[in-house]
Formats: C-alpha cells, structure tokens, sequence
C-alpha cells in the first residue's frame, strides 16, 4: 500500500522529468555518471505504528482485593488457561434455604465467611492448558464420559476443607451415597489428564478434608457452599462442626 501512495506518479509527470533528462548540458552526463546517487529520504513512522509492537510485555498484575482476597495457585502466563473439571449442581430454593441457616450460623465463629456463587462437585483440580490444547481435550472427555448413564447421590454430611496451601477454607456437604460412581467418573477424567500429561486428581494441589489428627483423608466428593480468605479450620472444627450438622 505505501509503495503505490508513494510512487503513484501521473503519466504528465513522468513526461515532463523525461524531458527534462534530455535537456542535460554537455558534460553533465560523464560527471552524473562518475557521482554517487543521492541516498533516499525516510518518511518518518508514525508514533502509532511505532507503540503498536512494544519490545517488552508486562504481565498482568494481580490483585487480590479485585477477587476477595484470593491468591493464584500459579503464575498467569499468556496463552495458559486454567481448566477444571466439575459437576454443575443446580441449586432449589430448599438447598439455598438450608445454606443460609447453615452460613448464618458458622458466621458466628468465622464472620468472614461468604456464600458460593455457584455450586457444583468437582472431578479435577485445577490444571494449566495451552489455548491450542482446549479442542481436543475437550474432545477426549466428551469421548471418555459418553458411556456414563444418570445416577442419584446423596450429600448430607458437612465438612470442613482447605486448599492445599491454606489460603483457602470451604465448608461442604460431602457425598455420603453414590461415592462409587463418582470414583469411576475421575477414573475417566484422570486417564485424558494423562494424555495431555497434566496432575490427576488428589495429588498434592488437591482439595482435600482435613481430619482432627492433621492427616488427609481419601477422595471426599462434595459441594461446596461457603468458604474465607486463610486457615479457619481450628474455629470450624469441633462445636461449630457440630452444630452445623445438627
């Protein structure tokens, strides 16, 4: 585009300059030839062009009172998405009734605890994809699920829960009934993690219940319904544990 704006000559233009080559005084053409030619003038690049590619990119900043204080489990890096695997819950108005006795009366022992927006039961943890993996790895957990038929569980007992780094704590319902089919879909969900050489569920960035003897428990499935910034489990364990489940 700028090659034609900037040698788009008329055809009256181009005459007139042969022209005026012809009109050369003797001697003029041996001296031209023995000259070098005159080096080309640079148009100069305009400031938008020249901001356009920046030599160096700064990652975005994280702040975490913009999320509620929470924390990244890693970096941001560009063209990294993070991918979790989960159950969408599809809450009535009974379930969201009991949350809100339930979180009414924890507040009581840690006032910082906030309601889920959303709730579901988790079959991943949290895992990093490159934009260009999305695709087929969603491919392949449509494949690897397809087979599975509907089935009832039954989540009526609360606990207590923490990130593995403890910047985190949940309360949830734990499934009680229909743990086995939950297993059998992570089985599933596991193998196209390793496919795509990603963590496997309950490794040591999982989500894991945290028992009174400081020891992690085997897989709990379960809805999470409320949860704070840092290690609550010392003021939720015991009486309001109780009490939660009464």
């Amino acid at each position: 585009m700028s090659a034609v704006l900037l040698v788009g000559y008329s055809s009256s233009g181009s005459e007139d300059e042969a022209e005026a080559g012809a009109r050369v005084r003797p001697g003029a053409e041996g001296r031209s030839r023995r000259q070098s030619p005159l080096p080309s003038q640079r148009l100069p690049v305009p400031d938008s062009v020249l901001h356009m590619f920046p030599g160096t990119e700064e990652g975005p900043m994280d702040d975490s009172a913009k999320h509620g204080g929470r924390v990244r489990t890693f970096p941001h890096e560009r063209g990294n998405w993070a991918t979790h695997v989960y159950v969408p819950y599809e809450a009535r108005e009974e379930f969201l009734d009991l949350l809100d006795a339930l979180l009414c009366h924890a507040q009581t022992y840690v006032p910082r605890l906030v309601r889920m927006e959303a709730f579901h039961l988790s079959l991943s943890q949290s895992v990093v994809l490159r934009h260009h993996w999305i695709l087929p790895f969603v491919q392949s957990l449509k494949d690897r699920v397809a087979s599975f038929q509907r089935f009832c569980f039954t989540a009526d007992r609360v606990k207590i829960y923490t990130n593995q780094e403890k910047t985190r704590t949940f309360v949830g319902l734990e499934v009680t009934s229909g743990h086995a089919h939950f297993l059998d879909l992570v089985a599933e969900v596991d193998r196209v993690m390793e496919e795509f050489d990603l963590s496997t569920f309950y490794q040591p960035r999982s989500l894991k219940p945290r028992c009174h003897h400081g020891q992690f428990l085997d897989p709990s499935f379960h809805i999470s319904l409320a949860w704070c910034v840092g290690d609550a489990c010392l003021q939720m364990e015991g009486p309001c544990l109780q009490e939660l489940q009464t």
